[in-house]
């Protein structure tokens, strides 16, 4: 299982439900990798897309304890267990996890690849990705070049877990 994040300096990824900061070549990126794929996230961030509507030209799993919840499309799990046993019906490098930070944990020990968007600034955050360079079982193995977006920095880090 992958997973695609974008995080600060503090390993921030978003304030009131909202992404800390859109920059266009990481939505790109996110497209790219996720588009065909199947992706996995909870509640909120399901209603942070527009319109609340579950991501196009994928297969869309929501993870949510509302057991009346209506993911408007998305398959509506209720357990990780539930979950886990869904994705398992597919090759696992097309799985994407795709937050928010509680789905990021407790997904993160079933993931492999994580796709990082690190951005070279601390924005003020209300939840956080864990720290990977903090974590030995994780290591980069491939780092893009220092990218801007108008005066902001950062690169795309890909880690995987040894």
């Amino acid at each position: 299982m992958n997973l695609i994040v974008a995080a600060d300096k503090n390993w921030g990824i978003g304030k009131n439900n909202k992404l800390l900061v859109s920059i266009p070549a990481d939505m790109k990126l996110f497209r790219q990798e996720t588009t065909g794929k199947v992706v996995v996230m909870g509640r909120k961030t399901l209603e942070s897309f527009p319109n609340g509507l579950p991501l196009k030209n994928r297969t869309n799993i929501v993870l949510t304890r509302n057991e009346h919840y209506d993911g408007k499309g998305a398959l509506v799990l209720h357990t990780i267990e539930d979950v886990l046993e869904e994705i398992g019906k597919y090759p696992s490098d097309q799985v994407y996890c795709i937050g928010g930070d509680s789905i990021y944990r407790q997904f993160l020990p079933y993931c492999n690849v994580a796709h990082v968007t690190k951005i070279n600034f601390a924005y003020e955050a209300d939840s956080f990705f864990p720290n990977l360079d903090e974590m030995p079982e994780w290591e980069v193995t491939a780092r893009s070049e220092e990218q801007t977006y108008f005066d902001l920095e950062y690169e795309f880090v890909k880690y995987e877990k040894k």
